[in-house]
């Protein structure tokens, strides 16, 4: 099966054609150097960028394929959550080849890509326990089968990566500040400053970061800050992150095994996976408790149009197809899809 996944839901236009489990194309192409002036993603612009972009993206994977739109089996795409503009952009260019070419149609939950991203190239059974870093989502998650999702806790404020985003602003780094910040960590003393630990005592699964980015804030805000003070601080920054990731996937753990058993793989997915210092330590904690610890490649965490490829050929195996009035959905939960 010959599956063309887009993805368009927030900065990056990409497209990924695979045959099964082989990639025979994936282009993307970013919005960070236009949407870096600003500190951040303007949809507007972002959705301008998408239109611009797609057609030619298409054309180029199909040439870097040696296929034509006439090989394609199933065309598959991200139709939220994400910003509305550009979830409109791909996912109608998806439907009018499927219509156009007489082919199904996968509507693809965005989440579901990265979920799904590291089942592509390691045998990851169900159930597995998922924690969904990005910039806009921190959750936990049992897996219990490609359309089956529990969600066991969340953010009840910021999610991590925007917590590693703002807090790079006020040191003054650029957007997108979570590689900043890992790269300026590397070099700091993690133990330098106390940052809060919040819901550290509660026996949930859930998070909180808008206090954390506070923290940070109270130390930065009126001070000049040299070289060593901004390392220290994102190494403290960091280092208190991880604290707080290593104590919820333990309560995690606990809620996982009590409903479905011993746990044997833990997948993390998302940006903020990239992230190795965390990668590192919830690799090593899960070891101790011979739990295996399965990550996307670091090119594929952030969003990219193999995710959704791959979740599209998952869902059509499975006979989940889509009609091709399915709507765009800018707030779409995992836990829908089995309704």
């Amino acid at each position: 099966m010959i599956i063309l996944g887009i993805e368009s839901s927030c900065d990056e236009t990409a497209i990924a054609i695979i045959k099964n489990r082989e990639v025979l194309a994936h282009l993307v192409l970013s919005q960070i150097d236009t949407h870096k002036a600003f500190g951040g993603v303007i949809p507007e612009v972002a959705s301008r960028m998408h239109l611009e972009a797609i057609d030619g993206l298409i054309v180029q994977a199909l040439a870097m394929a040696n296929i034509g739109l006439a090989d394609i089996d199933v065309f598959a795409a991200t139709t939220g959550p994400g910003l509305a503009g550009g979830l409109l952009v791909g996912s109608l260019a998806a439907k009018t080849l499927s219509l156009v070419h007489n082919k199904p149609f996968v509507a693809v939950n965005h989440l579901q890509g990265h979920a799904l991203m590291p089942t592509m190239n390691e045998d990851v059974q169900f159930p597995f326990l998922l924690l969904l870093v990005s910039g806009g989502h921190t959750q936990f998650l049992a897996v219990n089968g490609i359309n089956d999702y529990k969600i066991l806790g969340g953010t009840i404020d910021d999610a991590i990566g925007e917590a590693f985003d703002k807090s790079a602003r006020l040191l003054g780094l650029p957007y997108p500040g979570g590689r900043e910040i890992e790269l300026l960590a590397s070099r700091g003393d993690e133990n330098k400053y106390k940052f809060p630990l919040p819901l550290i005592g509660q026996k949930n699964c859930n998070f909180s970061f808008s206090g954390l980015k506070t923290a940070v804030r109270e130390v930065v805000i009126g001070k000049e800050l040299n070289d060593k003070d901004k390392k220290d601080i994102a190494a403290s920054l960091q280092h208190t992150i991880v604290k707080i990731l290593l104590n919820r996937t333990k309560n995690a753990i606990e809620s996982f095994e009590k409903d479905y058993g011993k746990l044997n793989a833990m997948v993390i997915s998302g940006g903020v996976s990239a992230n190795l210092k965390i990668r590192t330590e919830l690799g090593d904690f899960l070891q101790n408790r011979n739990i295996r610890l399965v990550c996307p490649p670091i090119n594929l965490c952030t969003d990219n149009g193999i995710m959704i490829a791959w979740a599209g050929y998952c869902r059509a195996s499975a006979g989940l197809f889509n009609n091709l009035d399915f709507p765009i959905k800018v707030r779409w939960s995992l836990e829908e899809l089995k309704q």
